[in-house]
């Protein structure tokens, strides 16, 4: 939970790529994700990695901070493309134990991957890192997300805070009652089932909190036929510019490959 505050914190900060519109930020991130995605070079990949990574430095998103939450992430793609060389069929270049043997087109295919997960990666931690989660969920629905859609998300945004600071009354009231979970002294079977008995508070609570949300929502008028409000917001020059700049970039970065790659 401590990261999600520290997500948006990252996303208040001032900077020209923070100012832009959520709209613009969304179909960019989706643009670079597909060419990544397209891309079948790996130089390709490397250039694209480096430009996402300069606009991190512009947007004066923290770096380490950035590449941690990369280092953090790209293990659950990275560990697929590891494990290309040794199950993709082609030429032989080394022979292991066990029979295992390293393919060209293995280790290809693998770089490629991985440039393509981590590409990925770094444009949706750019998207997070500039934009609050309320703004995403409103840009969202303005580039036609449907409205159901949207209004769980906006719930789901809105109230995650809340349960973290519920969970954290709950840890702070056993804290008082010398309750560790770590503690060694008690039975592994009583700590399970203390764990069990939050968990399942934290459930109570949510339904709870769900209904009285609810409720509340009905005595204002909601119905299944009610539309979420968004407020409307018009594209400056700086978003059309940098949404055309990227567009030229990545354009050019694929008739490149094409070319010469």
């Amino acid at each position: 939970m401590e990261d999600l505050i520290n997500i948006e914190r990252e996303s208040l900060k001032e900077s020209s790529i923070h100012r832009l519109d959520g709209r613009i930020k969304l179909i960019i991130t989706f643009i670079i994700i597909a060419s990544a995605v397209s891309a079948s070079s790996v130089v390709t990949l490397i250039l694209m990695e480096a430009y996402l990574l300069l606009l991190i430095l512009l947007s004066n998103v923290s770096p380490s901070y950035a590449i941690k939450r990369i280092i953090l992430i790209l293990p659950f793609g990275g560990f697929i493309a590891l494990f290309q060389p040794f199950i993709r069929p082609g030429t032989v270049i080394w022979t292991g134990p066990l029979g295992m043997d390293v393919t060209l087109e293995g280790l290809i295919f693998g770089a490629l991957l991985l440039g393509k997960v981590t590409v990925s990666v770094t444009a949706v931690i750019l998207l997070s890192s500039t934009t609050s989660m309320q703004e995403l969920v409103g840009s969202a629905r303005r580039i036609g997300v449907p409205s159901d859609f949207a209004m769980l998300l906006n719930l789901t945004v809105r109230y995650l805070f809340f349960f973290y600071d519920e969970l954290e009354r709950i840890r702070n009231a056993q804290k008082t009652r010398c309750f560790d979970i770590w503690n060694k002294r008690t039975t592994y079977s009583w700590r399970l089932r203390k764990v069990g008995e939050t968990i399942a508070m934290m459930f109570l609570r949510a339904y709870e909190q769900g209904e009285r949300v609810y409720l509340s929502m009905l005595s204002r008028g909601y119905s299944q036929d009610s539309q979420m409000y968004t407020a409307r917001s018009t594209l400056g020059r700086w978003d059309v510019l940098f949404a055309a700049a990227n567009i030229f970039i990545l354009a050019l970065l694929h008739i490149l490959q094409l070319g010469y790659w």
